[in-house]
């Protein structure tokens, strides 16, 4: 069912200054920031040859990337992003195995402009996992 790593995402305080350390200190290509209302952050995405990382800011005081760093404030990982052929038949092999689909069940729509979905974190040993169709 999973397929490749798409990104590793990294929830930070400040984005302006997480641009520029990966792309000033590390020397990597980092996208635009981008504003993301539907999930309450804005991203930019740091391009590695063979995935991503993406870094999260809080969009609103509502952001779940706000409650995230209350309890970390230096920042850190977030979640980790999965590929997926089809998300519905992903989602529906899931619940029917337990594991609980955060928000109505529904997919949204990602940064990358394709349908995801987010795994509860206690269901998979503390890590927050988002599955992306491609």
């Amino acid at each position: 069912m999973l397929g490749r790593v798409n990104h590793i995402a990294i929830a930070v305080p400040d984005l302006a200054a997480a641009v520029a350390s990966y792309r000033d200190t590390l020397g990597a290509a980092v996208s635009q920031p981008q504003a993301l209302p539907a999930h309450g952050v804005t991203v930019v995405f740091v391009e590695l040859p063979n995935t991503k990382v993406e870094l999260l800011e809080p969009l609103g005081e509502a952001s779940p990337i706000a409650a995230f760093l209350e309890k970390n404030p230096s920042g850190g990982m977030h979640h980790i992003c999965y590929e997926v052929a089809d998300i519905l038949a992903a989602r529906d092999r899931l619940t029917a195995s337990g594991a609980r689909v955060l928000g109505n069940g529904e997919p949204k729509i990602g940064a990358h402009g394709k349908p995801v979905l987010f795994l509860h974190p206690k269901d998979f040993f503390g890590t927050l996992i988002e599955l992306e169709q491609v």
